[in-house]
């Protein structure tokens, strides 16, 4: 388990490479929730182009251009992220991805391209179906995995009419301890697999 106000490697990984990582600060890692920081401005290690994996890659240096609060309870097949800007809490973002496994320097998955917006009214909006198609037709998620993605994405959905965590806990008034203002760094090693 990696301690509050550690910094990790949230990695993508794609044919045993690193296809994107984003430094975040551990707010808690416990056995029935991860929660995990990403100030803006943190650098990001990004391929040009789509965001579907390819074949050959290589990885660019970025900056996150939001404030982001990434919840994930341990083996689901989604995370939700909470984003802010200046001019406070924007909404939530409900990424469906394979789910999270812990690595050296932090957590690594896959995003499976489909998400959901989810504003502070309630109203939801699917995104990024032509990516989710896109992929499928590429190879990156088969079939049965989009089958999948879209039983999760129905549970996600009924928990939203149901307003249940973590829509429900308050996250969306949460603030970063202050001595979490920088950003952080790719821990050392982010780049092996």
């Amino acid at each position: 388990m990696f301690r509050n106000g550690d910094a990790v490697a949230v990695r993508e990984i794609w044919k045993g490479r690193v296809w994107k990582a984003r430094p975040y600060i551990v707010v808690h890692d416990r056995p029935d929730q991860i929660a995990l920081y990403l100030p803006q401005g943190s650098p990001t290690k990004t391929p040009p182009g789509s965001g579907i994996p390819r074949d050959e890659w290589t990885l660019e240096d970025g900056e996150f251009r939001h404030e982001a609060l990434r919840l994930t309870h341990p083996g689901a097949a989604h995370s939700v992220l909470l984003f802010w800007d200046a001019g406070g809490f924007v909404g939530w973002y409900v990424n469906f991805e394979r789910p999270l496994t812990r690595s050296h320097v932090g957590f690594d998955y896959l995003d499976l391209e489909l998400d959901l917006r989810v504003r502070p009214d309630r109203r939801v909006e699917v995104l990024d179906e032509d990516e989710f198609d896109e992929a499928q037709r590429l190879g990156v998620i088969s079939p049965e995995e989009a089958a999948s993605v879209w039983g999760e994405a129905d549970r996600v959905r009924g928990a939203i009419a149901r307003w249940d965590s973590p829509f429900r806990d308050g996250w969306e008034t949460w603030r970063p301890h202050p001595a979490w203002t920088a950003a952080p760094s790719l821990p050392e090693g982010w780049d092996r697999v």
